[in-house]
């Protein structure tokens, strides 16, 4: 699964609201330099995340965005599926965006991609904000390391 840069973007600002969490608002054009995102596309995603009523904007000299849901009851789940839609990696395991494919009632691999979707579902759906960033960040060699990925190409 490969989410689209508006999800990561979301992401990227929830967590410096999740880190900020109570201590006051944060001005969008510092959520924006801080976060390395364009300005004029986050204030779109900061009006879909309101309207979700993840975050809140407070008005004024002191104003800016504050979470408005505790961290521990926003999912990675809602996020990626507000913004990127789906976490089936292939149309015919969505529930969502199903799309028919003649070779359903013998092909062998959807049901691999189905056991891969229902996984990526209950993580998603299980991983909150709060969860998420008490985790550690991921190492370089983490990612490169041919022992856990069992091969290139992933």
């Amino acid at each position: 699964m490969k989410v689209s840069m508006k999800t990561d973007y979301a992401f990227r600002v929830l967590f410096t609201l999740v880190e900020h969490y109570q201590r006051g608002p944060i001005p969008i054009r510092e959520l924006a330099r801080r976060n390395e995102v364009p300005k004029r596309f986050l204030e779109q995603i900061m009006l879909e995340m309101k309207a979700k009523g993840w975050v809140a904007s407070i008005m004024g000299k002191q104003g800016g965005y504050v979470l408005s849901k505790s961290p521990d009851k926003i999912t990675a789940g809602a996020v990626i599926r507000h913004f990127y839609g789906v976490l089936a990696p292939i149309g015919c395991v969505s529930v969502i965006q199903y799309e028919p494919c003649s070779q359903e009632p013998v092909c062998r691999f959807r049901r691999l991609f189905l056991d891969v979707r229902n996984h990526a579902a209950r993580l998603m759906d299980s991983a909150t904000l709060d969860s998420i960033y008490q985790g550690k960040p991921v190492r370089q060699e983490e990612v490169f390391n041919m022992e856990l990925t069992g091969g290139a190409g992933i």
